[in-house]
């Protein structure tokens, strides 16, 4: 390919030379690319450019989705080309799960991409503007708001990994054009034409209808993906702000969230549900949780279940649960019954939390070390009489009053000795109970992480 080089420079009229490069100076000197590489039109123009332009620092991957017969002669392909070109290659068989057949592909795809992405990688995608034409409409058509028509970025930094598409402000027709020029081989993948699929019907059904009519269209819908990126933005500046003032991730204050207006508190709600998913809410399933738990009556205990999560309120708090633990504060089984022997610095695991046992100035017995405690899961009904306090009272009460959470206090266990309470474990720590096994200089096991 190196014969091809004045070519390249005189097909490329050195506007998407300069593109590549101006993109690429985002990224540090030694950033290294993997490249993905279907085998098809695009991802082949794309693996010659990258293999001129930074020859050192690509290497390429095959995904093969194992979906079609023709699937391991298109990855012999793509190690030809890369051989060719003096281009290290991954071919990498993966399984497709059942459902929607290209949503489970392009996951299968990226599950790929993350397990051989390197830490100073980049992943290069050859996304072009009729892609990202398409992606606009097929959002637009599913309802997506200012996030989805955003529709794809030129590079897209994710928590797990950045994608660069430099090919996105680029045609299909330009693609085409210097394919041909630089007589590029590739692969024709025949389920780009089936319209069973939603972009190959886009693309072959409605996209000449809507091109007819509106000859600028894919530009259009292009800039209009790019006023969206700017859109979301600025409403991801406004929610952060949004959030500080209201919470964190995992509860909202409802009495600060009402002091927004109507739109940025849905806006919040759907970001704050999303947390660290792909993909926000349905619009309805944020109605329902306005409906269901935020507006419901005070003593509902009302809880909404969505993508692994249950959101419910408690004392004008907005809770993001996970599904697990919130399923286990429901379960009637009770935590087995335990027989302890315990040692000073000794570590314990406990449902309530992780504890440590260490000196105290008011605290248990030493004689109680290495002797037999029992723990068990409190059953209702119980009264502890708290050091330092008058009398005993229900520890039902204790509970309440400490406010810990509804949801956790399933984990709660008491620790005796011969029928005499000792102390409680809690999520807010260990409390100690008023007995004759108390004394001055004692141990007590301290809360060491929730």
């Amino acid at each position: 390919m190196r014969s091809t080089l004045s070519t390249f420079n005189e097909v490329w009229q050195r506007q998407l030379r300069t593109r590549f490069l101006k993109q690429h100076s985002q990224f540090a000197e030694n950033t290294q690319f993997l490249i993905g590489c279907s085998g098809g039109m695009d991802s082949m123009l794309l693996l010659h450019v990258m293999s001129q332009l930074f020859p050192h620092q690509i290497r390429a991957i095959y995904v093969n989705h194992q979906l079609q017969q023709v699937s391991d002669e298109w990855a012999d392909f793509v190690a030809e080309q890369c051989t060719q070109l003096n281009i290290p290659y991954i071919i990498q068989p993966v399984q497709v799960a059942q459902g929607n057949l290209e949503n489970q592909a392009r996951q299968a795809r990226y599950d790929a991409y993350l397990q051989h992405l390197k830490e100073n990688e980049v992943l290069v995608l050859a996304h072009h503007q009729q892609d990202q034409a398409e992606t606009l409409l097929l959002r637009l058509f599913s309802g997506a708001g200012v996030a989805g028509l955003s529709a794809m970025q030129a590079i897209d930094q994710r928590d797990d990994l950045t994608i660069w598409r430099p090919l996105l402000d680029t045609t299909r027709e330009q693609i085409c054009q210097w394919v041909a020029q630089l007589h590029i081989c590739y692969v024709d993948d025949p389920t780009n034409l089936d319209t069973h699929h939603d972009r190959a019907w886009c693309r072959h059904e409605l996209w000449h209808i809507l091109q007819s009519r509106y000859p600028k269209m894919q530009q259009a819908l292009a800039r209009t993906s790019y006023l969206m990126q700017d859109a979301d933005e600025i409403l991801n500046e406004v929610l952060q702000q949004d959030l500080q003032l209201c919470g964190n991730a995992e509860q909202l204050d409802l009495e600060k969230l009402q002091q927004l207006s109507f739109a940025r508190q849905r806006q919040l709600l759907s970001a704050w549900m999303k947390g660290q998913d792909t993909y926000r809410p349905a619009f309805e399933m944020v109605q329902r949780l306005q409906d269901e738990v935020i507006y419901s009556k005070t003593d509902s205990q009302a809880a909404l279940h969505w993508n692994q999560f249950y959101y419910l309120r408690y004392q004008n708090q907005l809770y993001r649960i996970a599904q697990t633990q919130y399923l286990a504060s429901k379960s009637k089984q009770l935590i087995p019954i335990q027989a302890l022997q315990l040692q000073l610095h000794q570590q314990l695991q406990l449902p309530a939390g992780n504890f440590q046992l260490e000196r105290s100035k008011i605290g248990l017995a030493f004689t109680l070390l290495g002797k037999q405690l029992t723990l068990k899961a409190r059953q209702g009904g119980e009264k502890i009489h708290l050091y330092g306090r008058v009398g005993a009272w229900p520890l039902k009460k204790a509970i309440q009053d400490a406010h810990i959470f509804p949801w956790k206090r399933h984990t709660i266990q008491i620790l005796s000795v011969d029928n005499v309470m000792l102390g409680v474990f809690t999520p807010n720590g260990f409390w100690l109970a008023q007995s004759e096994y108390c004394e001055v200089d004692g141990w007590q096991p301290n809360l060491i992480s929730a």
